[in-house]
């Protein structure tokens, strides 16, 4: 909670957009630049980013992880599951 009440709790609408569509595409294609032209990945890898799958397998492991860690002080903390 503590991080929360810091600097998300004053942290205003202005910086925030939500995006249509086209904009996400807009700007998911500015990664090019960086992803391809400087790291040296292939566009295939690129465009399978914009597949929600591509970021769950990606990262199963630490949701597994953290759901545990949250599992864990919810019971310590004598949270409801």
């Amino acid at each position: 909670m503590a991080d929360y009440a810091g600097p998300l709790a004053h942290q205003g609408r202005d910086g925030f957009k939500e995006l249509t569509y086209p904009e996400r595409k807009a700007i998911h294609n500015l990664k090019y630049y960086m992803w391809v032209e400087q790291q040296g990945k292939t566009v295939q890898e690129l465009n399978a980013q914009w597949d929600p799958e591509y970021w769950r397998a990606r990262f199963e492991d630490e949701v597994a992880y953290f759901d545990q860690l949250i599992t864990e002080f919810n019971r310590q903390a004598g949270a409801a599951d």
